[in-house]
């Protein structure tokens, strides 16, 4: 039985925002309560735009970023905080299928747009991983995968450093914190685009970081998606 087949029969699917009984993923009281960003977001990281007119937000307009491209699926405030934090270290890997779906569902068709031809979780240190007993990106990738027919790639990049928690620290200090962090271990086309999938973005460090490796190493565009984005 495939692993999301066997974690829905094992685990009847909940919307992961209020946790009732839902077949459809959020449930429809829920998804009035939550803000889905589908329009009047920053054209390069994706978040929420304070005057419909501009085209980027005020931390893209005084900073350069690596990554291409960034979308994101909610905003984060209100009940997506409480949601994505049982989701990351309360081990809710059915919310990580639940919100992959949700977002292979609503950027499927900028995904397929932009060319992309490999996902890409971002990767926990081993330690991490172990404490935490799974990585919710790596459960986000695979259920975006699954209903793009995309691959998914978890041998691609690799977190090398264990780094300190970002949520602690300010912008510069999130820099230096992931410097030299990950390393690339094979080879793929340099004509690939590649999707960088995460749960939370909140100044595009993590992204960043990720993405300056694999264009160094691989000479590939690199893009990103991520549950929720702040702002």
């Amino acid at each position: 039985m495939n692993i999301l087949k066997w974690l829905d029969y094992l685990y009847p699917p909940r919307c992961p925002v209020c946790e009732k009984i839902s077949a459809g993923g959020i449930c429809p009281e829920c998804r009035k309560k939550i803000q889905f960003i589908q329009k009047d977001y920053c054209m390069k990281c994706g978040k929420p735009l304070d005057h419909a007119q501009d085209e980027y937000c005020r931390d893209c307009r005084r900073r350069r970023h690596v990554f291409v491209r960034n979308r994101a699926l909610l905003s984060y405030r209100g009940p997506v905080k409480l949601s994505l934090y049982q989701m990351k270290y309360g081990n809710r890997r059915e919310y990580a299928v639940t919100y992959g779906r949700e977002m292979a569902k609503m950027l499927g068709p900028w995904i397929y747009h932009t060319g992309i031809t490999r996902i890409v979780p971002i990767p926990l240190h081993a330690s991490r991983k172990r404490k935490r007993g799974y990585n919710q990106a790596e459960w986000i990738a695979r259920a975006m995968g699954k209903e793009l027919k995309l691959p998914v790639d978890t041998r691609l990049l690799y977190r090398i450093r264990r780094t300190k928690p970002q949520k602690k620290l300010d912008d510069r200090q999130r820099k230096q914190n992931l410097k030299n962090a990950f390393e690339v271990r094979k080879k793929i086309d340099s004509r690939e685009r590649i999707l960088l999938v995460d749960d939370i973005y909140t100044t595009g460090s993590t992204v960043d970081a990720a993405a300056w490796c694999l264009q160094n190493a691989l000479g590939c565009q690199v893009y990103a998606a991520v549950i929720a984005i702040g702002g």
